[in-house]
């Protein structure tokens, strides 16, 4: 039998297309990860990779090989936790998501499990951009917004309040909106959350109001839209995620909370075409409980 971390370090480097890269992830170098491929080239009598000076990429066999041993590494992962005692989960757990649902959001609540879990190394993956869950082998990815992706599987695990926010500084200059109508007479600041369908929908007693907005200001980061807000450039629609500190410490203030708006879904996606490991299985149950206990805080807090 091959050795499995060999098999384990082909698929990365294939997925990658990057000898530098994959030896990162496994703490080599780039001429130990190199030579271990090769050593398992060697010893299957056949190119698996064609190397050039750009890229690094599957040659056929390679490709009908790395489709063939992914499923049967995952499966051994599996089989290895199925049978430990006490349901401790070991091994690597690759969780991918936008940087500022995992600063704010998931990171301060995962020490419970990562300390149920000692030996088992979870890496995050940030990034506001959708990632390839398959090309950078990520177990499970947290993605906020409608879904997109059929070829994953997902799993609906929140759904998040979206709110209307400003800093006192400029509803101080500017006024404060009393009705979503108002709204086209103020400065606007958009962000990933304004980009979405409903973004600006609001409803109360029956009553439906659609806006269309353009920005004055806009960003594609989560974290750079509430920093615009906070500094007093305008009004944005963002997650109640994204700026709850700003919300409890005064530095940005609710706007028109009396209409109902649309909630933002919060879904799992795990990969297509490959089992679903126990690890990823147990962190998704984990925040989905983490998040319906905030979810039923906010709500009590109004």
């Amino acid at each position: 039998m091959k050795d499995i971390f060999a098999l384990k370090l082909y698929t990365r480097v294939a997925r990658l297309g990057s000898f530098s890269a994959a030896a990162r992830e496994c703490n080599l170098s780039q001429s130990q990860a190199s030579r271990i491929v090769a050593e398992l080239e060697e010893s299957l009598g056949t190119r698996l990779l064609s190397r050039t000076t750009r890229a690094v990429v599957p040659t056929e066999a390679g490709a009908e090989f790395l489709a063939r041993m992914e499923p049967i590494l995952d499966a051994l992962d599996e089989a290895e936790q199925s049978i430990r005692e006490g349901g401790e989960l070991r091994g690597t757990l690759r969780l991918g998501m936008p940087s500022s649902m995992a600063i704010r959001e998931v990171i301060p609540r995962l020490t419970p499990f990562a300390a149920r879990h000692p030996k088992l190394n979870i890496q995050i993956l940030l990034d506001d951009k959708r990632q390839d869950l398959v090309r950078e082998a990520v177990d499970v990815a947290i993605r906020i917004g409608r879904l997109t992706d059929s070829r994953a599987t997902a799993r609906l695990i929140a759904k998040v309040t979206r709110v209307i926010i400003a800093s006192p500084s400029y509803l101080g200059k500017a006024g404060t909106p009393t009705s979503p109508a108002d709204l086209s007479q103020h400065r606007i600041i958009g962000g990933p959350a304004t980009l979405v369908p409903n973004a600006w929908v609001f409803e109360r007693d029956g009553k439906t109001e659609t806006l269309e907005l353009s920005p004055h200001v806009s960003t594609n980061d989560n974290e750079a839209t509430v920093t615009a807000a906070t500094a007093g450039m305008g009004i944005t629609s963002t997650q109640q995620w994204a700026c709850r500190r700003e919300l409890r410490d005064g530095s940005l203030i609710r706007l028109l909370a009396e209409w109902r708006t649309r909630d933002i879904p919060v879904h799992a996606y795990f990969p297509a075409g490959r089992a679903t490991r126990a690890a990823a299985r147990a962190l998704i149950d984990f925040l989905a409980a983490e998040f319906r206990s905030q979810q039923e805080a906010d709500t009590e807090a109004g």
